[in-house]
């Protein structure tokens, strides 16, 4: 009877008792993709690693070449900055009042894309002149004869007034704080220049937003419809107005 009273019991205990709550087995992932995940992480990382790679078996005669590039580039370079390739001056006296350079650099070419004629000017103008090539000459010419290849350059320092009149303000040409740009010499040989290419349907677009681009870089933006003396080059300088930017 005593048996019979422990077993009832054992039996009531199981059969009251809440649902079962031990961990069940999960679901098995799902192979296949699980296996493209992890075959497109490898290639990734294999990726990776070959390319890190590639300086160790580059050739000793590449590498050797590549190290001379940099380090012609390096003493090449002007303003702190080896994309401005050129030589450093020094003080650039004036012959009038109000000319001059303090610290004036002879500008050969920046980013690669040469002047026609080596350009004195400023280290504050010269960057803005890389920044401007950077920014929106390169890119807005990139599709026409193989892209930019020379900047042809209509006048940098020189020691004279506003549109070389006899009495005035000093230009900002006289400061070494401009540059004229008449046209721009393509890799194929060919040239746009400011003159036909403002209006041209091949060069328009291009010419009116190099020129609109300026205005940003530099502090003085002119152009064509600037007015007469202007029609057949862009000029930029670096000059602050408490107005603002001066851009035509």
């Amino acid at each position: 009877m005593k048996r019979l009273t422990i077993l009832l019991c054992t039996m009531a205990t199981l059969s009251c008792a809440g649902p079962d709550t031990s961990a069940r087995p999960e679901a098995r992932p799902n192979l296949t993709a699980d296996a493209t995940i992890d075959r497109s992480a490898i290639e990734n990382e294999q990726g990776r690693f070959f390319k890190s790679l590639r300086p160790i078996f580059r050739s000793p005669k590449a590498a050797r070449k590549q190290r001379q590039q940099q380090a012609a580039l390096v003493a090449g370079s002007v303003c702190g900055d080896p994309s401005i390739q050129g030589k450093v001056i020094g003080t650039v006296p004036g012959r009038i009042a109000g000319c001059g350079i303090k610290n004036a650099v002879s500008i050969a070419s920046v980013s690669g894309v040469s002047l026609s004629s080596k350009s004195k000017m400023d280290c504050g103008t010269a960057r803005a002149l890389k920044s401007w090539v950077d920014s929106s000459a390169k890119p807005a010419l990139s599709k026409k004869g193989g892209g930019l290849r020379e900047i042809k350059v209509a006048a940098h320092y020189a020691c004279r007034r506003r549109n070389n009149a006899k009495t005035g303000k000093i230009s900002e040409h006289g400061k070494g704080r401009a540059i004229d740009i008449s046209a721009f010499r393509l890799m194929d040989g060919s040239e746009v220049t400011v003159l036909k290419g403002w209006n041209a349907s091949g060069s328009r677009k291009a010419m009116r937003k190099m020129h609109a681009d300026a205005c940003g870089p530099f502090g003085t933006v002119l152009g064509p419809k600037a007015n007469r003396f202007h029609l057949d080059h862009f000029h930029f300088d670096t000059a602050n107005y408490r107005s603002g930017r001066y851009c035509r």
